[in-house]
């Protein structure tokens, strides 16, 4: 099982990134997929998730400004992350576990998005 993030970088504040997660070694219609954030030295904490029916929801501090999506054909699921604010910044971790359950089986190893002036 792989997944990995890419898409980080820095950006202003008021500015727009895309990440994107590629997934690989099981089957990724079966999976929900998210996205968690973490400062060092602070808990994760989670962002988004996609069902296997398209359907996804937000934590109440991105709603608005992120959107999750996914690509059942070439197995990605995107973050796009617009209006960027300086509390945003973190370390950004691709998530799958079979639809339906609770717990995260699967993690990417983050990609960092830095957000300054």
């Amino acid at each position: 099982v792989k997944l990995v993030e890419s898409g980080g970088g820095l950006v202003q504040p008021g500015g727009s990134l895309r990440l994107s997660c590629a997934a690989s070694g099981f089957i990724f219609t079966n999976h929900a997929m998210g996205w968690s954030r973490q400062v060092p030295g602070k808990s994760l904490d989670w962002v988004a998730s996609i069902f296997t029916d398209g359907s996804a929801t937000y934590a109440d501090s991105v709603k608005g400004r992120f959107t999750i999506s996914r690509d059942n054909v070439k197995n990605m699921v995107y973050l796009e992350m617009n209006n960027l604010k300086f509390e945003d910044a973190a370390v950004y971790f691709c998530a799958a576990w079979l639809d339906g359950q609770s717990d995260w089986d699967f993690w990417g190893q983050g990609t960092q998005v830095t957000v300054s002036s």
